[in-house]
Formats: C-alpha cells, structure tokens, sequence
C-alpha cells in the first residue's frame, strides 16, 4: 500500500521553484506602478509569454498533473508576486476553460490557441457572464442570442459587467440566454470573433484593489456572429434545450428536495484555484509581517518579542496553511474525478478568501504606520484580497453552497 504524503515531487517542486523567481524578479518588482497606473501590464504580460508561463501549453502541463495541484501550486506563486498583475496573466485562461468545457475538438482548436497568441503578439481574451443585474443571480441573465436561420447566424444584444480583459480582449466569449423559459438550463455560451461590429467596451472600472488587471463593462448591440461560433453546436443545444424542458415537466409536481443545479457543480470545480490565488496574497503578506516583526526595534528589543506580535504571526501561518491544505483537498478530488458531497470546492474558497483578507489586515496593523502607507507593500496586498471574497461567487454564496449540499434544502 502506498505511504500517504503531501509532499511534492520533483517536477511540482521545480514548477514551484520556477514560479517564485519569476514572481519575484519580474511580477513583484512591478507592482506598484502597475497598481498606480491601473492599466493591463503589457510589458510583464509579454515577458511571462517568453518564458513560457503564458501560454495555453503551460496551463494544460499543470491541468494535466494527475495529483491536481499543478494550477494551485502555479497559482499561489504568481499571486504571492501581486494579484493585479498575475490575474492581467492568468484572466484569458477563464475565456479558455469555456471553451474546453463547452466547444467541440473543432472550436478548440480554432480559438484557444487565438486567445494567447505568442511572445512577439500577446492576445487576450475575456468570459462575459456577470450582469448589472445578474452577479450571483444567473437565472436574471438578460442578454439574449436569437438565432437567425435564414443567415445561420446568432443575434447577441445585452450588457455584461465585470470583465476582465473586457472590451481589450482579441476573443471574446459571451454567456446568453437562447430561451428563457429553461431558466439558466437555457443559457449558451458563443465566441464573437475579433473585429464584430456592435461588440464595444463600456465603463471602465477604477477599482479598490487589483488595478493592474483590466475590468470592464462589454456592450452588445446586434452583434451578428456566424452560427459555427456557438458553442458545442446547434445540434447539441437543441438536445439540451429539449431536456431542460423535459426534465422541468417532470419536477412540475415534484416536491422540493436537494438542491442540484449543473452549473453551480461546474462552479465548485473551479473554486479551488480562486482559493489558491488568496493563499498567494496572504502568504506574501504574512511573510513581509513576519521579516518586519523581526527586524522592528521598540522598547529595546524587537516586537516580535511580545505576545501581542507573536500570537498574531502564529495565527496568521496557521490560517494560511489550512487554507492551502483546503485548496489541495479540493483540487485533488476534482482531479480524481471525487464528487464534493460536502461542497469542498466552496469550503476551500471561502476559507481561504476570508483569509486573505484577515492576514493582510493584521499585516497592516503589525507594520502600524508603515502598512498604511503605499511605501509598504501590504496596503496593496489589502485592497486586492478584498476581491476574493465577492468574486468567483460572495462567501454569502459559498455558505449557502455548503449550507444547501449538507442539509439537501433550498435554503434561502
């Protein structure tokens, strides 16, 4: 029988290795004027290209690790360097896993790799799901594709909110609904190709934290895209459709009874590394909290010498190795192919976004004056983790997540 272990093998430790450095030579040195300037880094986001980080073949290397902890390990690093900077890295992979998820071998093959470009032409790509009034409400979803079959084309109109990458990206994929009497069974997802007429970029948000990472409103007015740009197929969503329907007939005089909802599973499989990024955060934090409780003189001795530094150090290393080992939890059962019966892809999100949140806050007060000024790293590292929290789904959702999957109730 084979030994239980968590530690890394050669290739995860090397990856690690790599990660760090280039989060710490490249990423981190970067930051701040990334963060002033609240504008995608073009220059760091081409320097990961020539190394290889940003790349569709990098990220399918660490999907691929059969333990499931290549994307954290991958994650936490880059974050550990600056959030706004690595999610400007790593947002065109949320554009491509709906692709993977949803598109045929075909559309696969045409788009992604579009969606990267490489070292000499960085593209970018945007997922557009989030609407003013449709955040974690994705049954209000609002934007509409109608299918024209006289031209065998999809009409798109709609805003959507909270894109990253929105507006900037070469590719586009964009969340519809195609009929909505299936409620969010009746969604589709559809790639609207560089250049569409009536695809436009909205209002820019000047944000809290993570500023170096382009958010945005995307409008869609008449957007025409040919019919091979839905995605999975017309074909196929006409079977889908038609069960939705069915399956809705069926539950009709149903009583109430555990919730299951497809979209939220898909949802929980991709919590984990939302979880992985605030452990970067946090640790980055911590770390900087703990060089500086060292160093720090007050009263003649340093102040890590006193509890009131010491206990905080100690909680804040204890939180975030918890959060990490929830994260490793999750993503290895979703590698494994392991159902979540207790929700662990939330339980890992919310853990570790609420702890990000806590480290970087008691960062600030073990620096006192320095961690509330911009000199000091910590600040910056506070106003990003506060996205961890609300986006990838609010930990008011991933508590009712959990509460739902363990009672088996509609809980409201």
């Amino acid at each position: 029988m084979a030994g239980f272990t968590l530690e890394l093998n050669d290739d995860q430790r090397q990856l690690r290795d790599w990660l760090h450095g280039f989060a710490a030579e490249v990423i981190r040195p970067a930051a701040a004027e990334w963060d002033e300037r609240e504008e995608t880094p073009w220059p760091v986001i081409q320097e990961a290209a020539k190394a290889g980080i940003y790349s569709l073949d990098f990220y399918a290397q660490q999907y691929f690790d059969p333990t499931g902890l290549g994307i954290p390990i991958a994650l936490e690093e880059l974050f550990w360097g600056d959030a706004g900077i690595a999610l400007s890295i790593v947002g065109t992979g949320l554009a491509a896993v709906g692709v993977l998820a949803n598109g045929t071998e075909e559309q696969i093959g045409t788009w992604v790799p579009r969606m990267y470009g490489d070292a000499d032409d960085v593209r970018l790509a945007a997922f557009c799901s989030s609407e003013p009034d449709a955040g974690s409400d994705v049954g209000a979803m609002r934007t509409r594709a109608v299918y024209c079959r006289a031209t065998d084309e999809w009409v798109l109109n709609g805003t959507k909110t909270w894109v990253t990458n929105g507006g900037i990206a070469h590719v586009h994929v964009v969340v519809a609904v195609v009929d909505p009497e299936c409620g969010s069974k009746g969604h589709a997802s559809f790639i609207v190709p560089p250049g569409t007429p009536g695809l436009s970029q909205g209002q820019k948000f000047k944000k809290h934290g993570i500023r170096a990472s382009h958010t945005a409103e995307v409008v869609l007015d008449d957007v025409r895209i040919p019919g091979h740009c839905l995605l999975g197929g017309k074909e196929r969503l006409d079977e889908r459709l038609a069960r939705a329907r069915e399956t809705a007939r069926e539950a009709a005089g149903t009583p109430s009874g555990r919730v299951k909802n497809a979209a939220m599973a898909t949802f929980e499989a991709s919590r984990p590394a939302v979880g992985a990024m605030a452990v970067g955060t946090a640790r980055a934090a911590y770390e900087i909290a703990l060089d500086y409780a060292g160093t720090r003189t007050q009263f003649g001795r340093p102040i890590i010498d006193n509890q009131g530094i010491a206990f905080q150090l100690a909680d804040m290393r204890t939180r975030i190795d918890a959060a990490r080992l929830l994260v490793w939890r999750a993503s290895w059962m979703a590698a494994a192919g392991k159902p979540f019966t207790s929700a662990e892809g939330s339980m890992s999100k919310l853990y570790a976004s609420e702890t990000a949140k806590d480290v970087t806050a008691r960062a600030i007060q073990i620096l006192g004056g320095n961690g509330f000024t911009r000199e000091y790293p910590v600040e910056r590292m506070h106003r990003d983790a506060a996205i961890y929290t609300i986006f990838e789904g609010t930990s008011e959702i991933q508590r009712l997540v959990i509460a739902r999957t363990l009672s088996g109730l509609p809980i409201r």
